[in-house]
């Protein structure tokens, strides 16, 4: 049995109770909607977890709707709305993306299933294309979502990193960030292993991304708040 998803699972909801505390604290929609973000990630390794024990149609959706389609484009969301502070733009996109999530989950839960062998002791990664049937509109919006949350994400907490460098203030808070936009990446590195038949790697990448964004949010959160005009990557 592989307990790195139980790990990613404990980690991970630690983090979402982590960031809502400093939302009901401190406020900012920012990380509220990074909360959900986590939530997502943490609904897509608990599912693991339980496929890992028994098979299961619906958490198998829940695990490809979660893990596969929307973490990445709330966490990413949450970013947004940290960046984009004039105008209502961030509050469009969002509505957008609500919408554009509800139609995956209907897209998802809907879908037909194939009848065929779950082998709990191999990875769902490695097994649910021969069970869940994909349309070309759910695979569209799969790559559309990851590539909308990869970029806000990662190329947020670059930037925010770059400006902290350039203005040579808050170094704790330019780490925090690079750790950020590090652990973003690494289930993306995982995913790109899975294609190349190592499949385990997609939970260590997991499990590493977890760590490294949590600890870059406990470096950029370090010390006093500053004030709504900065760059930071977490307020």
């Amino acid at each position: 049995m592989n307990y790195i998803p139980y790990l990613s699972t404990m980690i991970t909801f630690a983090f979402v109770v982590a960031v809502y505390n400093r939302y009901r604290h401190h406020g900012g929609i920012h990380l509220l909607l990074w909360a959900v973000g986590l939530l997502l990630y943490g609904l897509g390794t608990l599912s693991e977890v339980i496929l890992s024990l028994t098979f299961n149609v619906i958490v198998l959706k829940i695990w490809y709707l979660t893990g596969a389609m929307l973490t990445a484009a709330w966490l990413g969301m949450g970013t947004v709305h940290l960046l984009i502070r004039k105008g209502n733009t961030a509050e469009i996109l969002t509505r957008v993306l609500a919408a554009v999530s509800v139609l995956a989950l209907f897209l998802v839960l809907s879908a037909p299933t194939l009848h065929g062998n779950y082998d709990v002791t191999h990875p769902a990664s490695e097994q649910y294309k021969n069970i869940l049937t994909r349309g070309g509109l759910t695979i569209l919006l799969t790559i559309l979502l990851n590539i909308y949350g990869t970029v806000t994400l990662v190329g947020g907490a670059i930037y925010s990193a770059f400006l902290f460098w350039r203005k040579k203030i808050l170094a704790n808070r330019m780490f925090g960030n690079i750790l950020i936009a590090a652990g973003a990446l690494s289930p993306a590195v995982g995913g790109s292993l899975l294609k190349a038949g190592l499949a385990d790697i997609l939970y260590l990448s997991e499990f590493v991304g977890a760590i490294l964004m949590y600890v870059g949010f406990v470096m950029a959160t370090r010390g006093k708040l500053q004030p709504p005009s900065s760059a930071a990557f977490y307020e």
